[in-house]
């Protein structure tokens, strides 16, 4: 197949995925053209089956905030008419999907067909998508969509509560890992440069948003390395991160507490990791936590959105309502102070990592894909 995948460029998990699903397809033989303002994160200048296609948006001082809306879509018409794409599969519904609708009806009146796929992914939903100014255009956009796909349950079910509006059957597809790389053994050795032998290492990556609960991180660590050695590592950056760092200084613990800052391949800081925290307000799917696991890593988070679908409490790691500081750093403590319970768990996180390898969710695609194209040859 041809395959046009367009996507955020950023750390984001949606940019994440997408980037790796349309590897993993190109590993298998279709043609997949990425379609952004910029190359994505995890996506390499040299890659057999993969083109990059870039989205550039004109400033014109008639324009206060330049249309990147009405670029994107130029841009998939001219991949589509030139690359002769069999369909289009969008990540992350603002504004990709209107984009991609748009697209489609340009191509139309040429009498070429390109259907498209959008595939929500949580915060276009839940946060963004809320903004009375967007819903009736996402609306729309969802349900002309060709086929529509969410992370998890909990994102289908919220899709459908904030916008009523909303008729169109979405297929669960969960967010997926790439268990071989995760699978570093060599990169033990660079845990010294993090931590003494008797100290534990902590993690916990994110963008550093409020819904995140950064802060809480801090304060579980805070209670968890007055009991037992540790560090702390923080992955990422956002606007929340001066609040952090005051935060580490007035508990006094910016000695045990690292900023990374934002990585590439956070696979490397995982495989020296004891314990991934992930205490958000919510997630519509959890990446982070699903990386985690699949690097051996327990995840202590919250039972919110899709979390409970990834992280099983008492297996994987241990689940506690949003604000429960003192419960986590509990569960923190249960399973860093006892070395047979932590490697159990430790084995427990990868087996449950196992679930949603790719190798199990690529096949969901391209079955969808494959209907998809049946129906725009029967029309």
């Amino acid at each position: 197949m041809n395959i046009g995948i367009v996507c955020y460029p950023t750390f984001g998990g949606s940019g994440v995925v997408a980037t790796e699903l349309g590897k993993a397809l190109a590993a298998k033989g279709h043609c997949v053209h990425f379609i952004s303002y910029a190359l994505p994160v995890r996506l390499s200048a040299f890659e057999e089956n993969i083109t990059y296609h870039e989205v550039t948006v004109s400033d014109y001082p008639l324009f206060e905030y330049p249309p990147y809306e009405l670029a994107l879509a130029n841009q998939i018409v001219d991949v589509a008419r030139y690359e002769k794409l069999d369909l289009l599969h969008v990540h992350y519904a603002i504004p990709h999907a209107s984009a991609a609708y748009l697209a489609k009806q340009m191509l139309a009146a040429e009498g070429i067909k390109l259907p498209f796929i959008t595939t929500l992914h949580g915060t276009d939903i839940t946060i963004v998508g809320k903004d009375p100014s967007f819903e009736a255009a996402i609306s729309f956009a969802i349900n002309e969509s060709d086929a529509v796909t969410a992370v998890s349950e909990s994102l289908k079910q919220d899709t459908y509560y904030f916008f009523r509006k909303v008729k169109k059957e979405i297929a669960v597809i969960p967010n997926f890992v790439c268990l071989e790389h995760y699978n570093l053994p060599e990169a033990g050795k660079h845990r010294k440069f993090y931590a003494t032998g008797a100290q534990k290492i902590i993690v916990h990556i994110s963008n550093f948003r409020k819904v995140k609960r950064v802060d809480d991180v801090v304060r579980i660590f805070d209670l968890v390395r007055k009991k037992i050695p540790s560090r702390l590592l923080l992955v990422g950056d956002g606007p929340e991160k001066t609040n952090i760092e005051k935060q580490c200084r007035d508990l006094g613990a910016c000695s045990e507490i690292q900023f990374l800052g934002k990585i590439t391949e956070p696979n490397t800081i995982l495989a020296i990791a004891d314990l991934f925290l992930l205490p958000s307000e919510t997630e519509s799917f959890g990446l982070a936590a699903l990386e985690a696991m699949a690097a051996g890593v327990p995840v202590v988070s919250s039972n919110k959105g899709g979390l409970p679908e990834i992280n099983v409490h008492g297996y994987s790691g241990m689940m506690r309502n949003v604000g429960d500081t003192a419960g986590m750093a509990d569960d923190a403590l249960y399973i860093l102070s006892d070395e047979k319970r932590l490697v159990k768990f430790k084995n427990n996180a990868r087996k449950q990592a196992q679930k949603f390898a790719i190798d199990k969710v690529l096949p969901q695609y391209e079955k969808l894909y494959r209907k998809v194209l049946a129906k725009k040859h029967r029309k």
